[in-house]
């Protein structure tokens, strides 16, 4: 390596032309490390991003009355990430990545890997495993999100009324393998087209077949585009290094997860975002819906429908100091049913060194509204928590 290298400063005064995206923490060629070739031509650049943190999650008795029944369940402490990575540049058109999250087990142990192929600034070509074109919330960096979990409508599975052969999927889609292409023209407007397997961050094989209904692949269908007036939105929601940016974003996004959830249903997804940058002011929103539409061969006539948004808030009052504010609305019952359920959330940032150390801290509460029955409410809300509260440490580098 150091025959073939030479090594940057740690901190440099000067952003790198050779900028590298890993979707986790900046890169931007002002932290941590970096190794390339006195030609430019070549670039690799290892990282870490450690978050450990403290919980609490008190849960209702749903109507139970149960004389031993716990309601804190859940609480302690966590390391939900502790990625291992290295990103990087190769022979002036390739980007590359790849990030290992220790914490995690199975599958899953591979967060990302990537190939980008940059034909040029308005067509590339990325392969592997990465986040799908979908929730403005999953595609910001996950070193700088305003909270420390992303909105529960997103990532809460949803409620089906009958069994099936296949778990309940949830709205957002994640991290997935499969091919993109996608693009900047004009310096505002961002695209993306993708085809993924659609079986989501745990599982990192071909499992897919030919659909029975409508005789395609069986593969995730994505496609997103962003107008952003005032050029690219950075992929932060708040950054100490950038308090006078002016920027906005506008997206539309949607899906089919052809034979989705073990082949049992074609799971559509839609959405819209919005996002806008002002000096020391950050905030964002969204709404989304997915519908699930059963295989002939589960016998299953009706279409189930959900739907969810949330918008949030943070302003720097110092340098250092960054509360925020959350609303998130979930129809987890389906639009058949009455009722839906509602989160509120402050949190807190306090940022140590820059983007390398920071706090959070976070409290959230759950409300059950326009439920036809207690009962029904209860059973809305099962296996969420009511109060949820945490602190946590990050570091990166």
């Amino acid at each position: 390596m150091a025959a073939i290298f030479t090594s940057s400063a740690i901190a440099q005064e000067k952003e790198n032309k050779n900028y590298v995206e890993n979707d986790l923490i900046s890169l931007n060629g002002k932290d941590g490390i970096t190794f390339q070739t006195q030609a430019g031509d070549f670039l690799f650049k290892p990282y870490v991003l450690i978050q450990t943190r403290a919980q609490f999650n008190y849960y209702d008795d749903e109507g139970l009355s149960l004389m031993e029944q716990d309601n804190i369940l859940n609480s302690g402490f966590a390391i939900p990430y502790a990625l291992v990575g290295f990103a990087g540049t190769a022979f002036n058109k390739i980007t590359y990545n790849i990030a290992l999250n220790t914490a995690a087990s199975g599958a899953a142990l591979l967060n990302q890997a990537w190939i980008d192929i940059n034909l040029k600034e308005s067509m590339r070509f990325r392969v592997g495993k990465f986040k799908t074109p979908y929730n403005q919330a999953y595609l910001v960096r996950l070193g700088q999100t305003l909270f420390p979990v992303p909105p529960m409508s997103m990532q809460t599975p949803v409620n089906i009324p009958f069994g099936l052969n296949s778990v309940n999927p949830r709205i957002a889609t994640g991290f997935d393998l499969g091919v993109q292409m996608h693009g900047l023209i004009k310096n505002k407007w961002d695209y993306r087209v993708a085809l993924f397997n659609g079986t989501g961050i745990g599982t990192n094989k071909a499992t897919r077949t030919v659909s029975d209904d409508y005789g395609i692949p069986s593969l995730l269908y994505a496609a997103r585009v962003a107008y952003m007036p005032y050029g690219p939105m950075p992929l932060h929601q708040g950054d100490p290094k950038d308090l006078h940016n002016h920027k906005m974003l506008f997206a539309l996004s949607g899906s089919a997860n052809i034979e989705a959830n073990a082949e049992s249903s074609n799971d559509y997804r839609t959405g819209i975002e919005f996002a806008y940058l002002k000096n020391k002011f950050y905030m964002s929103a969204e709404a989304y819906t997915m519908s699930m539409n059963y295989v002939e061969r589960q016998k299953v006539a009706p279409l189930y429908s959900y739907w969810g948004s949330y918008a949030q808030a943070g302003y720097f009052v110092s340098k250092k100091l960054q509360p925020s504010v959350r609303l998130d609305f979930m129809d987890r019952n389906s639009n058949k049913e009455d009722g839906y359920l509602m989160t509120s959330s402050v949190g807190v940032n306090y940022y140590i060194i820059g983007n390398n150390l920071k706090i959070q801290a976070f409290y959230q509460h759950l409300s059950k509204i326009g439920h036809e029955s207690e009962f029904e409410a209860n059973d809305d809300d099962n296996g969420l928590a009511e109060h949820r509260a945490m602190v946590q440490l990050q570091f990166s580098f």
